[in-house]
C-alpha cells in the first residue's frame, strides 16, 4: 500500500481524497494555485505545495509541475480526481515515466476511450449497444449526407473531452453547416482537437450511468446505475440511484453491458459507462468515464462501498474482495450540485446535519469564491430507505442549508425536487427546458 499520496485537484474532491486516505493510515500531499493559497485542502493535507498562479493552464493543467511536486515530497502515487488532468493520458504516461503511480487506468485505455468516435467502434465489436452514428466527419457536405440517411434531429459531436462541448444538436438540414462549423471551432478550442462525428438523438432519452471497479486481475463489478437526466447544457444538476426507470430485468442488463464494456478495453480501476435510454427501454452506449464522477457519493450511499478506497487499493494492487453477488441496493440516495452563480465571499454557513445527510464541500465562513474555476460550490446528498423518504429529506436539507454572501441555486434545486415529475420519476433530459430554461439541455 502507499504511503504518500499526491491529489493533483483542489475544492471538495481535493478533501474527499484526503478524507480517505486519512483513513488508510496514507499521508497526502496538496497542489494549489495562488489563487487557493487559504484553501481547506491545504489545511487538511499533510505537506503542500503551490504550482503556479491562479489560471488552471499554470497549475493545475501543468502536469510538469505537478510531478516535480510529487518528486519533491516523495509521493508515490498520485489521485487526479475529476476534472484538470484526470482523463489526460500524457499525464498519467508522465506519472509513470518518472515511476508515480496514476490512481486510475492506464495511458492507453484513456486514449482509447478519449475518442469518442473510436470508443463507440470497440463498443460495438463487444456487442454493446450504440447510438445509430458515423465515423468523424471530413467537411459539412459529409455531414449533411449523413444526416439525410440518419434522420434528423441528429446531433454533432466532438470526438474528444467531455463536459457538453464540442455537441450541437441539429434540427433541419439549414441549421447543419453552421453547427457542423461551431462544433468543431468549440472543440479545437477547449481540446485541440476539432474532429466530430454524428449521432442520432434519442428523444426523449434518460441518462443513466453505471459504476464499475474493476482490479488488475481482471475482476470487474457493477456498482449498479445513476440517474443522470437532470441537466442544464450538458451539465448534470441532480443526481439519484438507483434510477425509478430501471427494474431488475433492465438492471441485469446493464450490469451485463458495463461489465462487457469494461472487459473489451482490458479496464482497471474505477470507471462509469454511460447510457441512454430510449422510451421503449433500448439503452445505447453513450461514452465511458475512465475517472471518478462528481456524483460517486450516492452510489457509495446506496452499496456502502467506498469508491475513492478502492480506487487507491486497486492502483497499489489490491484485488477486489467483494464479487456482483455481494452488491445490494440498499435504500434511494439523492444528490444536488450547488452551484456559485457568481463569485463573492460566503458571509454566513450553516450545513445541514442528520442521519444520512453529507454535504461534501470546502467552504467555510470568510472563504472567498474565485473566478477561475468550476462554480460547484457543494454536492448535498441525502439517502434513506425509500425513494420517497429520500426526496423529503433532501427538501427538508435543502430548505436548511445557507450558503450567505454568493449567490447560488440552492432555490432552484428546492423547486427541482418539489416538481411533481420528478417526485413520481417520470422525467428526462429534457427536464430542464420543459420547466421554462431555456438554456436546459
Amino acid at each position: 500500500m502507499f504511503s504518500k499520496i499526491l491529489i493533483a485537484n483542489r475544492g471538495e474532491v481535493a478533501i474527499r481524497i484526503i478524507r480517505a486516505c486519512k483513513e488508510m493510515g496514507i499521508s497526502t500531499v496538496a497542489v494549489y494555485s495562488v489563487a487557493d493559497k487559504e484553501s481547506l485542502h491545504v489545511a487538511l493535507a499533510d505537506q503542500s505545495v503551490c504550482i503556479g498562479e491562479a489560471p488552471p493552464s499554470d497549475s493545475y493543467l501543468n502536469a510538469e509541475r505537478i510531478i516535480s511536486a510529487a518528486l519533491i515530497t516523495n509521493a508515490q502515487a498520485i489521485h487526479p480526481g475529476y476534472g484538470f488532468l484526470s482523463e489526460s493520458p500524457r499525464f498519467a504516461g508522465l506519472c509513470y515515466q518518472n515511476g508515480i503511480d496514476f490512481i486510475g487506468p492506464s495511458a492507453e485505455v484513456i486514449t482509447l476511450m478519449g475518442d469518442k468516435d473510436q470508443a463507440r467502434q470497440v463498443m460495438k465489436k463487444a456487442g454493446i449497444p450504440i447510438i445509430p452514428g458515423t465515423n468523424i466527419l471530413e467537411s459539412a457536405a459529409a455531414a449533411a449526407a449523413a444526416a439525410e440517411k440518419i434522420g434528423y434531429p441528429v446531433l454533432i459531436k466532438a470526438r474528444a473531452g467531455g463536459g457538453g462541448k464540442g455537441i450541437r444538436i441539429i434540427s433541419s438540414p439549414d441549421e447543419l453547416e453552421n453547427a457542423f462549423h461551431t462544433a468543431s471551432h468549440e472543440a479545437h478550442e477547449a481540446f485541440g482537437d476539432g474532429a466530430v462525428y454524428m449521432e442520432k438523438q434519442i428523444k426523449p432519452a434518460k441518462h443513466i450511468e453505471v459504476q464499475i471497479l474493476a482490479d488488475e486481475t481482471g475482476n470487474t463489478v457493477c456498482l449498479h446505475e445513476r440517474e443522470c437526466s437532470i441537466q442544464r447544457n450538458n451539465q448534470k444538476l441532480v443526481e439519484e440511484s438507483p434510477s425509478p426507470a430501471v427494474n431488475e430485468e433492465l438492471r441485469r442488463k446493464m450490469t451485463n453491458a458495463a461489465v462487457a464494456a469494461a472487459k473489451a478495453v482490458g479496464y482497471c480501476n474505477a470507471g462509469t459507462i454511460e447510457f441512454l435510454l430510449d422510451k421503449d427501454n433500448c439503452f445505447y452506449f453513450m461514452e465511458m468515464n475512465v475517472r471518478l464522477q462528481v456524483e460517486h457519493a450516492i452510489t457509495e450511499q446506496i452499496t456502502g462501498i467506498d469508491i475513492v478506497k478502492w480506487q487507491i487499493r486497486i492502483a497499489a494492487g489490491v484485488p477486489l474482495d467483494f464479487t456482483q453477488k455481494d452488491i445490494a441496493i440498499e435504500g434511494s440516495s439523492i444528490e444536488c450540485r450547488i452551484n456559485a452563480s457568481a463569485v463573492g465571499k460566503v458571509t454566513f454557513l450553516h450545513v445541514p446535519g442528520g442521519p444520512r445527510v453529507r454535504f461534501d464541500s470546502a467552504l467555510w465562513t470568510g472563504y472567498i469564491v474565485p473566478p477561475f474555476y468550476d462554480a460547484l460550490l457543494g454536492k448535498l446528498i441525502v439517502h434513506a430507505k425509500t425513494r420517497e423518504e429520500s426526496i423529503r429529506k433532501m427538501q427538508a436539507t435543502l430548505c436548511e442549508l445557507v450558503i450567505d454572501g454568493v449567490p447560488n441555486n440552492i432555490d432552484e434545486q428546492i423547486s427541482i425536487v418539489s416538481d411533481q415529475r420528478f417526485l413520481t420519476g417520470d422525467y428526462n433530459t429534457d427536464f430542464m427546458k420543459e420547466r421554462g430554461d431555456a438554456d436546459g439541455s
